[in-house]
């Protein structure tokens, strides 16, 4: 991790989904914290996102589509959810309901992981490299989060041979980019820029 980094900045319409995400998943989790229930909403939550919207995309579609009414969409959650999920998510659904924002459970989902790592002194770092890491590369990256950030990083691995060699780091909001593919484009784009100002000083010199 000693190339230099490149962070890439999100979109405005990224930015303002991530913090509409951070407000819900705030609020939620004021709502859980004083019965002692972040860990069982954060499953509740997750399990949703990552294992029923998996078996059924079908109630995801209908849940975040804006061509049903909320009544609709409350008598499902209620059928599906009420007395086999805790009162706090079962409420917290409706409310996204009520404000029509049932579209954004996995951001949310991401958000509410995020915030209850940092409460415990964690965070969640997601590295994207050509082949697996070593050992040595993950006590690498845990070593940099800590001395960055003074929390303990939980590693979320995915190996992706496009990026061809190197290593893609994101934490929170910021990335960096040490991948060989982004290193290539940006050898490319300057051979191109200068040869754009090669060919216009060609075109200046010939022009006086």
């Amino acid at each position: 991790m000693n190339e230099t980094p490149q962070v890439r900045h999100a979109t405005v319409l990224d930015d303002e989904a991530r913090h509409v995400a951070r407000v819900y998943a705030e609020a939620l989790y004021r709502a859980a914290e004083p019965a002692k229930q972040t860990d069982e909403v954060l499953g509740e939550l997750e399990a949703l996102v990552n294992e029923v919207f998996g078996k059924d995309p079908g109630l995801e579609l209908f849940l975040a589509s804006a061509a049903i009414g909320q009544d609709r969409k409350k008598e499902a959650i209620d059928r599906a959810f009420t007395g086999r999920a805790t009162d706090v998510f079962v409420h917290f659904l409706e409310v996204l309901n009520t404000h029509g924002r049932l579209d954004m459970l996995r951001a949310i989902a991401q958000a509410f992981r995020t915030l209850a790592n940092r409460k415990s002194g964690h965070v969640i770092v997601h590295a994207r490299s050509a082949v697996p890491l070593t050992d040595a590369d993950r006590d690498h990256i845990r070593k940099d989060v800590r001395d960055v950030s003074q929390r303990e990083a939980v590693l979320q691995e995915t190996v992706d041979p496009s990026i061809l060699g190197g290593l893609i780091i994101r934490v929170d909001d910021w990335v960096y980019d040490a991948s060989l593919r982004t290193r290539l484009l940006n050898i490319r784009d300057q051979i191109i820029e200068g040869s754009s100002h090669a060919i216009q000083s060609g075109r200046d010199r010939f022009g006086s």
